[in-house]
């Protein structure tokens, strides 16, 4: 008998336990959570702390309320000159109406994401069919990413999200148009250093010619200055030999056969054939006359 109250007793501690556990649960602050009950949604907390519930009736959803990231695939959008471009975005969304997130894509993030998906494509569609591929590259970028945030937020509220942020982060021309730019880019960089190859040369072609006339000028120049410097030796030397024979011409004249001596017999192996009786000898044979 003691031993069916014991149970009894451990039976309703248990029951109690569980109905506590099921009346009562926590909303964490970063969380969100809704109450349902046979699949109609009571209420949604979004107070942290403590709350009540009817137990083994209601349930309890709860969804993350911090920022969320939507990393997209890269997609291809036509620019207003008929040229596709590759553009890969990113969104940073949170849920902000548990209620109106649950009702609308019934609390699941696959959905959410995809709907989120399919605006920000609808609005990068939009924006890029405006613009050509110079203005979404460089000029107006900000503008899209501005008009992309604002127009995101505005349709995303519809099912209980906010967009924080949406953000471009690379715009790129498809792979097959950027080899085909990339040869052109190529080629036309080829075309412009050949041009400035050949500018150079003809540069240096110009250049050496230059001083290839500087140098004959200059060669010019030095020759006449020296022609002109050994014409006024020469004539000098000339009136110095002429007033000094006119002093002493034997001296003059001993002097000029001892040069044509010197230079006559300047080697060896040379051979003359002279008279020997002929003024050459003369100082040889009777110096002392």
């Amino acid at each position: 008998m003691n031993q069916n109250k014991l149970l009894a007793l451990l039976g309703i501690v248990l029951l109690v336990a569980v109905t506590v556990h099921s009346t009562f649960y926590s909303v964490d602050e970063r969380e969100k959570a809704i109450v349902i009950r046979f699949g109609q949604v009571l209420r949604f907390d979004e107070t942290p702390g403590l709350h009540v519930k009817m137990p083994f009736l209601d349930s309890v959803r709860f969804f993350d309320s911090r920022i969320l990231t939507l990393d997209a695939e890269p997609q291809q959008f036509l620019t207003s000159e008929k040229k596709y471009v590759v553009v890969d975005s990113f969104v940073k969304w949170k849920i902000v109406n548990a209620l109106k997130y649950y009702v609308t894509v019934g609390g699941h993030e696959s959905e959410a994401l995809r709907r989120l998906e399919q605006v920000i494509n609808s609005n990068l569609r939009d924006e890029f069919g405006k613009r050509t591929v110079h203005d979404v590259i460089s000029t107006d970028r900000r503008k899209i990413m501005d008009i992309l945030t604002a127009n995101a937020d505005k349709e995303a509220r519809k099912f209980g999200i906010e967009v924080v942020d949406a953000r471009i982060q690379r715009v790129d021309l498809p792979q097959e148009v950027s080899q085909s730019v990339f040869q052109r880019m190529k080629a036309e960089r080829l075309r412009i250093a050949n041009e400035l190859r050949a500018q150079g040369a003809e540069a240096a072609e110009k250049i050496r010619a230059d001083a290839e006339r500087q140098r004959q000028v200059l060669l010019a120049d030095a020759y006449r200055q020296a022609q002109n410097v050994r014409g006024e030796g020469d004539a000098k030397a000339i009136a110095l030999y002429a007033k000094s024979y006119g002093r002493a011409p034997d001296f003059f004249s001993f002097y000029r056969s001892l040069d044509a001596y010197k230079k006559s017999f300047n080697k060896k192996d040379d051979i003359m054939i002279v008279d020997p009786s002929s003024d050459f000898f003369k100082y040889m044979k009777k110096p002392g006359r």
